[in-house]
């Protein structure tokens, strides 16, 4: 299985998107600061994932979240959690 997830930074606010085939252990070296991505912003929380039994297709969903089209549907996705969260 193969998991595309969201997370939220506890510092800035800020959504980073990502994708794995094991989602506890990758929240995991994030949150310990040993993914250069996110290694400044935590602590970080998952607010999102969906699961793939592809790995293709989950990265292509991954890259295309990633894309203003992407951003737009994860704030309709999340509305009600983005707005409550005042991003």
């Amino acid at each position: 299985m193969y998991y595309v997830y969201i997370l939220q930074s506890e510092r800035d606010n800020n959504l980073y998107i990502g994708y794995t085939n094991n989602l506890k252990e990758r929240i995991l070296l994030h949150n310990t600061g040993k993914v250069f991505s996110t290694k400044n912003r935590t602590p970080l929380q998952l607010i999102y994932y969906e699961a793939f039994m592809d790995k293709k297709d989950a990265s292509e969903r991954e890259k295309w979240l990633k894309t203003g089209w992407g951003h737009n549907q994860i704030r309709k996705i999340l509305s009600n959690y983005l707005n409550n969260k005042n991003l």
